[in-house]
């Protein structure tokens, strides 16, 4: 049976390992999910790279594949590990780029250290071009939603003020930190069953399929489900 590690530092890598155990039934899935050090990871770049580099020691070269289930280290850190460790696959969560045909707003949720990144901005300045861009950087709510602690209230008090009362009306939701797919339904609740969530969940398990050399289905609908 295939190994596949899944690393994270919160609730949003354990819900796309739930997500891969029901995709690829014929592979293992390992989670590596590093709580202790979760603000470290969240915090930079630096010190996510050497939280995630210390943590997968055991598993280079020894699973058929790492997923990084964490944007700041797919966007800043995944080909500084393909050249370390050229014979261990690497996939990751991107930042999942809208269809050019939306005309109304996008949402951005993500975190200071992730927008800092220079390919987070090349990403933003992209979306800039073609539609009408407000992005929330939510430092504080990755933590509260692994510990739970995180209300239907303040997300809704949050979206309101930042967004709704800005005269924003968005179609879509990108996300850009992995805990925020935890809080989905709760996004659906105050802006709408309509509202479209770009979580890359699609575009990496292709690329995990891909990787592997693994014939099957992936269905447009499956998500990785919250708590």
């Amino acid at each position: 049976m295939m190994k596949i590690v899944v690393f994270d530092s919160g609730y949003g890598g354990e819900g796309f390992a739930d997500y891969l155990e029901q995709e690829l039934p014929v592979a293992e899935i390992i989670r590596v999910i590093d709580w202790r050090h979760a603000s470290e990871i969240l915090s930079g770049v630096k010190e996510a790279r050497k939280c995630a580099e210390a943590a997968l020691t055991p598993y280079f070269n020894k699973v058929d594949l790492i997923v990084f289930a964490n944007y700041l280290l797919t966007t800043t850190s995944l080909n500084f590990f393909k050249r370390k460790y050229q014979n261990q696959n690497f996939v990751g969560l991107e930042l999942e780029h809208p269809c050019s045909f939306v005309e109304k707003d996008i949402l951005f949720l993500t975190t200071k250290a992730l927008a800092k990144s220079m390919n987070c901005r090349i990403f933003v300045h992209k979306l800039r071009q073609s539609f009408r861009l407000k992005t929330l950087l939510l430092d504080s709510w990755p933590a509260k939603i692994d510990d739970g602690e995180l209300q239907l209230s303040e997300i809704k008090e949050t979206i309101y003020r930042n967004v709704i009362n800005e005269g924003f009306t968005p179609s879509k939701v990108i996300i850009g930190c992995s805990q925020f797919n935890d809080i989905i339904p709760e996004l659906k609740r105050v802006l709408g069953r309509s509202i479209e969530i770009c979580n890359g969940t699609r575009d990496v398990t292709s690329e995990i399929y891909k990787t592997l050399k693994i014939r099957g289905n992936i269905c447009k609908n499956k998500r990785p489900r919250g708590r």
